[in-house]
């Protein structure tokens, strides 16, 4: 079997690869496609039309992507694609919708990995396995992600857990910051990302806040920012400084004393506590979702059910090594280790349908 591959990943097409600001999946995919490039397999992307990946790109996509008109069009478009290419890749990754691989699916000598970063549809994956075999393996980016599947005779297929990651070569780790240090909170600003509660930490705590992230401009949580988080803004004790961009985010983090994730939803992986935990900083969240998974109580941080379990752990800082936290981050979210999970899976399915 030949080491070098043909991988053709498919994303969907709303965020170019890799993304100019927001966008934390698509920057995901736009390492896993470097990475795969650099130890020498081809790949194909199917994305966004100003990805700039280092792929061959096959840009798709009819904005806005809302109604069932340009959804169908959208999942047709990427099924031609996979159909037309399909004797010629080793591969398919898709990080899109599951509905696209529907052409594919049948076709039991074609390897196929579909991961999972949000909510799983479990009826339509239960198709799905049922139609593709031993030929589909799902990943999750958590174990949260796939811990209530349904139980057997449901067929809900082959799963693995593979976490997001970062690429630490672009975070600087702070080995030791000042004893007033703020915590710190970078995230969109909606009620279920927890602003609200961060300010309730800090003050708690008797501890300084800064706070970063994109207002949510529409829709039924627009209100948030102006009801919820704006009256507690000082300029002093609560700060807020809008976005920031990638070297923006590596001083603020790093400056932290901790960085607060006090969750109102089961988020299956924040990708900013591993960008948080490669600049040597500890998180505190609050136990839900993937924070269990990611959170090594006392190691890089503590995980908490209440405000006031948080307020308390912000005491309990001091006790933990900026340095392990770094070294944490390194040996399960650096990107070259999670690709090497991807790769292995690669040839292990190939290797599977090959038998």
């Amino acid at each position: 079997m030949t080491s070098r591959l043909h991988v053709l990943i498919t994303v969907d097409p709303y965020i170019p690869v890799p993304p100019v600001l927001y966008g934390g999946i698509e920057r995901m995919i736009g390492m896993h496609v470097s990475e795969l490039r650099r130890r020498g397999h081809d790949v194909t992307l199917v994305a966004h039309p100003d990805s700039k990946a280092d792929a061959q790109l096959i840009p798709y996509g009819r904005p806005p992507h809302f109604g069932p008109v340009i959804r169908a069009q959208e999942l047709w478009q990427v099924g031609s694609v996979l159909w037309r290419l399909r004797n010629d890749v080793d591969v398919v990754h898709s990080f899109g919708r599951l509905a696209a691989m529907l052409p594919i699916l049948p076709l039991r000598r074609l390897p196929k990995v579909h991961s999972y970063q949000r909510d799983i549809p479990w009826t339509s994956v239960s198709r799905a396995a049922r139609l593709a075999g031993p030929s589909i393996v799902f990943s999750g980016c958590s174990e949260s992600i796939y811990r209530d599947r349904p139980a057997a005779p449901v067929n809900t297929g082959d799963w693995r857990t593979i976490p997001n990651g970062v690429d630490t070569s672009l975070y600087t780790p702070t080995k030791s910051v000042p004893a007033d240090a703020p915590l710190v909170f970078l995230g969109r600003l909606d009620p279920i990302k927890g602003a609200h509660h961060a300010i309730a930490i800090a003050r708690l705590a008797g501890r300084r806040l800064i706070i970063a992230g994109n207002k949510v401009t529409a829709g039924p949580d627009a209100g948030y920012f102006d009801a919820e988080i704006a009256p507690h803004i000082d300029g002093d004790r609560v700060q807020y400084i809008g976005t920031v961009n990638d070297e923006q985010k590596n001083t603020l983090l790093g400056g932290a004393a901790a960085f607060l994730m006090p969750i109102d939803w089961e988020e299956p992986f924040g990708i900013v506590m591993a960008e948080a935990m490669a600049c040597g900083t500890p998180i505190i969240g609050f136990r839900r979702g993937s924070i269990p998974d990611i959170v090594r109580e006392g190691v890089n941080g503590y995980s908490c059910l209440t405000v006031e379990e948080a307020a308390a752990a912000v005491a309990k800082i001091p006790r933990i090594d900026r340095c392990a936290v770094r070294a944490d981050c390194e040996a399960r979210y650096e990107w070259r280790v999670i690709a090497d999970t991807y790769e292995a899976l690669y040839f292990e399915v190939m290797e599977r349908i090959a038998a």
